[in-house]
């Protein structure tokens, strides 16, 4: 995914899970020509809210493992990585990770939440759960949704 390999690249670069907020924004504004300072601020609240990163004082902290996250040479990232996901969208990505295809697990989503009489992102969360992908975090954050 390019938002991970993007919060990933300036971890790598540092050889660290730790930095200040500032020198991740640098990291990715001026250091890469990435984004612009003020959109790798909102890249950093995105990456936050999505549990890539964590606040720690004035520094943030990798929320994974960023030595595992490959990040190619000419990699760049599109500004779509700015963008929060819903709950569905993230279930959905979690699922596909697994092998399912998109179009199936939409469909199968969709048939669930008229069958069920509930939200798409709760009919997600069990369709997750059928198919033995954990999503245990989602599942608080749709259920807080409700």
């Amino acid at each position: 995914m390019s938002l991970r390999r993007t919060v990933a690249a300036p971890f790598r670069t540092e050889g660290s899970d730790r930095m200040s907020e500032s020198e991740f924004v640098v990291a990715l504004s001026l250091d890469r020509d990435w984004f612009s300072p003020d959109q790798a601020k909102r890249l950093v609240d995105v990456a936050v809210s999505e549990g890539l990163l964590e606040r720690d004082g004035d520094a943030v902290v990798a929320g994974f493992d960023h030595a595992d996250v490959t990040v190619p040479e000419e990699f760049a990232p599109d500004e779509s990585v700015l963008q929060e996901r819903s709950t569905f969208e993230r279930v959905l990505d979690a699922v596909v990770e697994t092998g399912v295809e998109k179009q199936d697990a939409v469909a199968a989503v969709n048939r669930l939440q008229d069958d069920l009489g509930v939200t798409l992102e709760a009919a997600a969360v069990v369709y997750a759960r059928r198919q033995g992908v954990d999503v245990t975090d989602l599942a608080e954050r749709a259920r807080g949704e409700l």
